[in-house]
């Protein structure tokens, strides 16, 4: 009885066992907490990174010790077909495929009227455009295992900054495009999405103490939080899908 007792702990605190998850950006910084959480939950981890070798080595290595089996995988999100190559990579060493974080982005300042073409597209191809084609990509495997697709949009995409207009525009097409995808790919697929507010990543500054004042809860997010949202969405009824969820403390109320 004692022995059935610490099996059933054991699984309760590795609910992601079996499970296989794809984390785009995966080596440092979010996504890197996000993989981690879901390796601590049990899951395989796949990360992708672009020019970031050192941190996503060191990033599988920590998966590791986990006591998952991880892999990364260099991935150029501007170019499609090597979105379809790192997505077709994690299901070939993994298997299958049953949760998808689209977590890659790209976070730039401008005054609107300065934004050039050339800045308008490169955010809208990294923040919009990489997610659509990682989850088409994906889609198939998710389908076969009633996966799960997490896309990581913003407080941006909620409400708008002014001086973050190219930015803010694109995480609000994600955050539809995750609505969209959870009508077209249900019931096989849930599909949600986080919306961070300030996080805080070992930054300092009065801007992010400004912030934190102005958050109802008294300090800014961590890479932890998002993290734990994800787990959320990852573990949560299948039934939850097509939400939005705002990870802020309460400053975008």
């Amino acid at each position: 009885m004692l022995h059935a007792e610490s099996r059933e702990s054991r699984d309760a605190s590795r609910p992601l066992a079996g499970k296989v998850a794809l984390v785009t950006g995966g080596a440092r910084r979010i996504g890197r907490a996000i993989a981690l959480r879901l390796a601590q939950a049990g899951a395989d981890v796949a990360i992708t990174y672009r020019g970031w070798q050192p941190q996503a080595e060191e990033t599988v290595r920590s998966l590791a010790e986990c006591g998952v089996d991880a892999f990364a995988v260099r991935a150029d999100l501007m170019d499609a077909e090597s979105i379809r190559h790192c997505v077709a990579a994690a299901v070939k060493e993994f298997g299958r495929l049953d949760i998808l974080v689209n977590n890659a982005g790209v976070f730039e300042q401008a005054a609107l009227e300065e934004i050039t073409v050339e800045q308008w597209d490169r955010v809208f191809a990294t923040n919009t455009r990489a997610p659509f084609l990682v989850a088409q990509a994906a889609c198939p495997h998710l389908r076969a295992s009633g996966g799960r697709i997490v896309n990581i949009g913003s407080l941006g995409g909620m409400h708008p900054w002014a001086t973050h207009a190219h930015y803010c525009t694109s995480k609000a097409a994600l955050h539809m495009l995750s609505q969209t995808m959870a009508k077209a790919w249900a019931p096989e697929i849930s599909v949600n999405c986080i919306a961070p507010g300030m996080i805080e990543q070992g930054e300092v500054g009065e801007a992010y103490a400004h912030f934190a004042e102005k958050t109802p809860m008294r300090r800014n997010g961590t890479a932890e939080d998002v993290a734990a949202a994800v787990f959320f969405f990852a573990t949560a009824p299948h039934f939850i899908t097509g939400q939005l969820l705002a990870v802020d403390g309460g400053l975008g109320l």
